[in-house]
């Protein structure tokens, strides 16, 4: 019964421990590990491990390189390093070098190969100067980039994907789990937008993940979009301000891009052109919107079609240089302002302004003006106004036949100065010209007064100064039958 149970304590445990001994897979020697042995582990006549003595001499990369890789690499300094890997067989293979040999030890799918002694590859190799150019390469670029193998396990990544990865999970294994949660991608090359959360500064950043299918797994690379994101979103919030600023003018506006396409338009373009929101958000052609509105009777009409189209061209070449601006008047009275203005990148914009108010308010003006005119026509007193800076900005029809100035010939603004000239010229000499000047150019002390004017060859008359509003100053000439003075007298006095 003892020998029994010594047994099945003892002896099944021990023969179960050499069995998984003899058919374990292949893992790197502990003191490899412990003590950096020069050492490597392939599995599935892939690189999957190696210590830092063997990355540092040798160039290659866990996951990139395969067993033809390392055999084209040392087969000049140890002739007989076997082609091809004998993995369906257990034991040991010596490999002899120069300065020292090589013990390959095979398991199944795996194998082990251990450096004893100097490495023969030397640092003045091409393929060692290329490994390290291309390690830093690696180191300083900054870009994240990373290998994965069929599986998809991370298999080799660079300095930037491990920064990246810190800020992103700081207590997490750099060569463990997944950085950027990709989508399933096709096969082929391919790139997709990837967000990711860092946790140091707690900020959304984003990624353009490409991926470049390999031999075995695939090599991704990453490019930040963050500052295109915020620009992006400065962009569309720029916009979006400039949308509802634009929904409240009164002033219609329509952009049309470089493809002469409706691009932007407010609310006020479809109530001064008639156009539905329906027509001018599929984004018509600049043709399509200019005839729609010609059809809506809401450009004046024009004599032929062909005079139309080319007037059309004419008006689009006019604004993309910044020359076109038009006033319309439509059969229904209103009266439209159109302004044509370039803008960047080959768009043109087009105002358009209801003004029949203002039309209306200037020819109402007009109208007043000409009415007074008219009225003060009728008077046989000559009349002059002056302004505050001693502008003439009026005058009568008996002032112009009396001192024979012609108003409607002088280009130049007639100042008292040249109207007292005129007067001297015209008339007997008087002291008081200059006092009539100094009055209307005073601001202060202002008063009514008269003085006495001969015309040469003519009867007397009295001249009236008299101050009005916003500092302007009137000048009348009569022929009043009453005794006229000899002197300036002020009309206070003389009514005395």
């Amino acid at each position: 019964m003892n020998d029994l149970i010594l047994i099945f304590v003892v002896v099944l445990p021990t023969v179960t421990l050499g069995i998984w001994w003899a058919l374990r897979p292949g893992e790197m020697p502990r003191e490899a590990v412990e003590h950096d042995v020069p050492a490597i582990l392939f599995r599935d006549g892939v690189l999957e491990h190696a210590s830092e003595a063997v990355l540092e001499r040798l160039p290659i990369a866990l996951g990139a390189h395969t067993w033809e890789d390392l055999h084209e690499i040392l087969v000049p300094d140890y002739p007989e390093f076997p082609r091809c890997p004998a993995y369906q067989t257990d034991g040991e293979t010596i490999v002899k070098g120069v300065t020292g040999d090589i013990r390959v030890s095979w398991h199944p799918n795996a194998a082990t190969i251990t450096f004893h002694g100097t490495i023969q590859i030397g640092h003045d190799s091409p393929d060692v100067r290329e490994l390290e150019v291309l390690r830093e390469v690696s180191d300083h670029l900054p870009l994240p980039a990373w290998k994965t193998d069929e599986t998809g396990a991370v298999v080799w990544y660079n300095t930037a994907y491990a920064t990246l990865k810190k800020r992103a999970c700081p207590e997490a294994e750099v060569a463990t789990g997944y950085l950027f949660e990709i989508p399933q991608m096709p096969e082929g090359t391919t790139t997709t937008r990837v967000k990711l959360t860092l946790e140091c500064p707690k900020l959304p950043e984003w990624f353009n993940v490409t991926r470049k299918p390999l031999r075995q797994g695939a090599l991704y690379h990453a490019t930040s979009l963050t500052t295109l994101i915020h620009a992006e979103e400065a962009q569309r919030d720029f916009v979006q301000t400039l949308a509802k600023t634009f929904a409240q003018l009164s002033i219609g506006l329509a952009i049309f891009n470089r493809d002469r396409q409706l691009a932007l338009f407010n609310p006020a373009l479809t109530d001064l052109t008639g156009l539905s929101a329906s027509f001018l958000s599929p984004r018509p052609t600049i043709d399509s919107f200019f005839d729609a509105m010609r059809e809506n009777r809401r450009m004046p009409e024009p004599k032929n079609y062909k005079t139309w189209r080319q007037r059309m061209a004419d008006l689009i070449s006019a604004a993309e240089t910044g020359r076109f601006e038009e006033t319309w008047t439509l059969e229904t009275g209103q009266t439209y302002r159109v302004t044509g203005r370039p803008h960047p990148d080959g768009a043109i914009a087009f105002l358009m302004e209801d003004i029949s108010a203002e039309i209306s308010l200037t020819r109402n003006f007009r109208a007043e003006l000409e009415l007074g005119q008219s009225l003060v026509d009728t008077f046989e007193d000559a009349l002059a106004v002056f302004s505050q800076t001693g502008i003439l900005t009026f005058s009568n029809k008996a002032y112009d036949l009396l001192w024979g100035f012609q108003h409607d010939s002088s280009f130049a603004d007639v100042t008292i100065t040249d109207a007292v000239r005129l007067w001297k010229e015209k008339s007997t000499p008087n002291p008081l010209w200059q006092d009539l000047q100094d009055a209307v150019m005073n601001l202060e002390a202002r008063e009514e007064w008269i003085m006495p004017v001969c015309i040469k060859g003519q009867t007397p008359m009295q001249c009236k100064i008299v101050p009005i509003t916003s500092g302007a100053t009137v000048v009348r000439f009569s022929r009043d039958p009453i005794s006229l003075p000899a002197n300036k007298t002020l009309i206070g006095k003389a009514n005395d």
